[in-house]
C-alpha cells in the first residue's frame, strides 16, 4: 500500500458550489489550477471544475498552461506571472491568456501576434498595494490604451490582486478596502478613454469571504476550493452580509502504511540526531513517507499517524523517504496497516502547516509526484 494522495473531487464541487452559491450565478469564477493544482493534479481539478461551471483557470508559468492544453482543456487559461521572452511563442501555441503591465511586454505580444496573423487575448495588471506585478494606477489607462491601439491584441480583462484580504485585522481591512478604491479608480480611467476594461476581477479567496465589494466581474479563489478558509468570517460580517458562514472541506488527504514494526527499548533512540528517545520499552511503526512525499521536516516532534483509527506520534527527525510513529509497548496495529498522515481521520493540511510553521497552501503544493493521486467521488 504505497504512499498515495487521496483527492476527493466531491468535496472540491462542495467548495466550488459554496462559492458560487456566496458570489451569484451572474459572476464568473476563474479557478487558479497552478503548482499542479495546488498539488491536487491540475489536469483533473481543471475538468472538474469545468464541469462545475469555472470560467477559465488561472496558471503561473506557460509549461502549466501547455500542460493543460495537451491534456485538452479548450477554456480560457490566464497567465498570471511574467514570462521570458523566449516563452512568448509558446504562449501564442498554448493560446493563454497573459497578464500585461508594461509596454515591453505588450509591444513584444502584439510584434508577434501580427507575425502569426493571429489577435491574443491579454489582460491588464495593475498594482493596487500588492507590489509585485502590476502597473501603477496613474498608467493604467495609458497602458489599455496602447493595448487597444494594437492589432494583435485583444483587452479582455482587467485586474488586480489583494495583499491582506486574508486578514479580519481592521488596518488590514482597511487596506483592502483602499486597494479596491484604487482599483476602481483606475477601471474608471480606463472607461473614461472610451475603452472597454473587459472582464473586472480581484477577489482572491480572502476577499471572497469579507469583502463582497470587490468581487466584481470575476472571482479568483484559490485555496478556498481546495478546502481552506483564508480567514474566517466575523459574526458581525454575519449580520451585516446576511451571508451564512461559508463552509469548506479539505480536499486532499496523504495516506501511508506500515511496512515494518520493530522492538525499541528504554533509551535507545530513534532516527537522525538521535532527537528522540524511548521513554519506556516499546513498538515503533516505520511508515514509508517523508519530507520527499510532502511530509515536512520542520513537523518532527510536532505530529503523529493515525493508525486504525488511533492516534500515534511520530518518533524521532521526519526523514526524506521515512517516518517512525511510537506505537506504545501494547499495540493493535499491524504490519501493512493504513496510516493517515493528514486529512481524513487525521488532522488536516492547516493543522499541520500550523505545527510547521507554515500554510495550508505550502502543505498540499509540497506533496511530491512520488504520491500518485488517487481520485474518489
Amino acid at each position: 500500500m504505497k504512499t498515495r494522495a487521496i483527492i476527493h473531487l466531491d468535496r472540491f464541487l462542495g467548495n466550488f458550489n459554496a462559492v458560487r452559491a456566496r458570489i451569484g450565478q451572474n459572476r464568473r469564477i476563474c479557478v487558479p489550477v497552478k503548482a499542479d493544482g495546488y498539488g491536487h493534479g491540475a489536469l483533473q481539478i481543471a475538468k472538474t471544475s469545468l464541469e462545475a461551471g469555472a470560467f477559465c483557470l488561472g496558471v503561473a508559468a506557460v509549461t502549466e498552461g501547455a500542460e493543460l492544453r495537451k491534456g485538452g482543456i479548450n477554456a480560457p487559461i490566464i497567465l498570471f506571472s511574467q514570462p521570458y521572452p523566449e516563452e512568448i511563442p509558446a504562449i501564442f501555441d498554448a493560446n493563454l491568456t497573459p497578464f500585461v503591465s508594461d509596454s515591453w511586454f505588450i509591444d513584444a505580444l502584439n510584434e508577434t501576434a501580427l507575425a502569426r496573423k493571429t489577435r491574443l487575448a491579454v489582460h491588464l495588471k495593475i498594482d493596487t498595494g500588492m507590489g509585485r506585478i502590476g502597473c501603477p494606477v496613474d498608467e493604467a489607462a495609458a497602458l489599455a490604451r496602447r493595448i487597444a491601439d494594437c492589432a494583435g491584441l485583444e483587452l479582455a480583462g482587467t485586474a488586480t490582486h489583494f495583499a491582506v484580504a486574508d486578514s479580519s485585522n481592521a488596518r488590514d481591512i482597511a487596506y483592502t478596502e483602499e486597494q479596491s478604491a484604487r482599483f476602481v479608480k483606475a477601471v474608471d480611467s480606463i472607461r473614461a478613454e472610451g475603452i472597454d476594461p473587459g472582464i473586472v476581477h480581484a477577489a482572491n479567496s480572502g476577499a471572497v469571504i469579507l469583502h463582497p465589494d470587490t468581487w466584481f466581474d470575476m472571482v479568483r479563489p484559490g485555496i478556498l476550493l481546495y478546502g481552506y478558509k483564508a480567514v474566517e468570517e466575523p459574526e458581525n460580517l454575519q449580520k451585516l452580509s446576511g451571508f451564512e458562514p461559508l463552509r469548506a472541506l479539505p480536499v486532499m488527504e496523504l495516506r501511508s502504511a506500515v511496512v515494518l514494526i520493530k522492538k525499541v527499548k528504554k533509551g535507545d533512540t530513534v532516527s537522525y540526531g538521535r532527537t528522540w528517545t524511548a521513554a519506556n520499552d516499546t513498538n515503533i511503526a516505520v511508515i514509508p513517507a517523508g519530507y520527499a512525499d510532502g511530509l515536512p521536516r520542520l513537523a518532527s516532534g510536532k505530529w503523529q499517524a493515525v493508525i486504525g483509527g488511533n492516534v500515534y506520534p511520530l518518533a524521532g527527525r521526519i526523514c526524506m523517504d521515512l517516518c517512525c510513529a511510537d506505537l506504545g509497548q501494547q499495540t493493535d496495529v499491524r504490519r501493512w496497516d493504513e496510516a493517515v498522515l493528514f486529512g481524513g481521520q487525521a488532522p488536516d493540511a492547516a493543522a499541520l502547516a500550523a505545527a510547521a510553521g507554515t500554510i495550508p497552501y505550502e502543505i498540499t503544493c509540497n506533496v511530491s509526484k512520488r504520491a500518485p493521486r488517487e481520485y474518489k467521488n
